[in-house]
C-alpha cells in the first residue's frame, strides 16, 4: 500500500480500531443470548458482527423473531454493555500517542450511539484529541455512509479532505459511498482476505502507521 499522506480530517471507527472492546461487546451479547434458545453462541462468531448493527446479528440468529422482540434484545444489550463499564476493554498499541501526534481535525464515525462513544473515549483518555464525536443515532449504520456524512458536516470538511480509519468491510464500503479515502487496519475484527477484497486505499498493521 502507498505511504499515507496527511489529510485535513480523520474519521475513526472505535471498536477494533482504537479499542479492543470485543470482550465487553461479546460478553454483553452473550448475557442477552443466555435468556434465549441459543445461549452458547461462540464469541468468535459474535466478533464478526462488531461494527454492524445488532439487528443484523439477532435477525441472523433468530430469523423468525418479530422486530419488537429484536428491539427488546437490543435495548437489553445496551443496558448490559454499559453496566460492564468497559472493564475488559483495552487500548490498542500506540493509540494515544498517534492521536496526539496526528495533525488535522478528528472525529469518529462509529456504530455506537454518540453518548456511548463519547463516554468510552472519555474513560480511556482519548476525548481530548477529538474535535467532534459522531455515532449512529437513529439512522442506518455502516455500510450506509450517513454517519460519515454527518461527521464531515459537523466539522465542516469535504470528502476529499478526509481519511476514514476502520477495521471492517462496512467501514470500507461506507467510505467509498461517501467519497472518502479509507485506511484499513489489520489488527481489528475484520478478516484480512475480506478487507483486501473490499480494496481500501491504505493499509496499516498498527495505528502509528498513520504517521508515515
Amino acid at each position: 500500500m502507498a505511504v499515507i499522506p496527511p489529510f485535513r480530517a480523520y474519521l475513526f471507527d472505535i471498536d477494533g480500531t482504537l479499542l479492543d472492546s470485543a470482550p465487553d461487546i461479546c460478553g454483553a451479547v452473550s448475557s442477552v443470548l443466555a435468556t434465549t434458545s441459543k445461549p452458547d453462541v461462540p464469541h468468535e462468531y459474535l466478533r464478526t458482527f462488531i461494527g454492524r448493527h445488532l439487528k443484523d446479528l439477532f435477525s441472523e440468529l433468530f430469523p423468525e423473531s418479530s422486530p419488537e422482540q429484536i428491539e427488546a434484545w437490543i435495548q437489553t444489550y445496551r443496558t448490559t454493555y454499559l453496566a460492564r463499564e468497559h472493564k475488559q476493554t483495552s487500548l490498542y498499541t500506540g493509540v494515544p500517542e498517534t492521536l496526539a501526534k496526528l495533525g488535522g481535525l478528528k472525529t469518529t464515525a462509529t456504530t455506537k450511539g454518540t453518548p456511548t462513544a463519547a463516554n468510552i473515549l472519555t474513560q480511556f483518555g482519548l476525548i481530548e484529541h477529538f474535535q467532534h464525536v459522531q455515532g449512529t443515532d437513529g439512522f442506518p449504520s455502516k455500510p450506509e455512509p450517513i454517519v460519515l456524512q454527518r461527521a464531515m458536516a459537523a466539522i465542516g470538511v469535504e470528502p476529499a479532505d478526509c481519511l476514514m480509519i476502520g477495521d471492517s468491510v462496512p467501514d470500507i464500503v461506507a467510505s467509498k459511498a461517501a467519497g472518502v479515502k479509507v485506511c484499513a487496519v489489520s489488527y481489528g475484527y475484520g478478516h484480512a482476505s475480506a478487507l483486501r477484497q473490499a480494496a481500501p486505499d491504505y493499509w496499516i498493521d498498527e495505528l502509528p502507521g498513520l504517521l508515515g
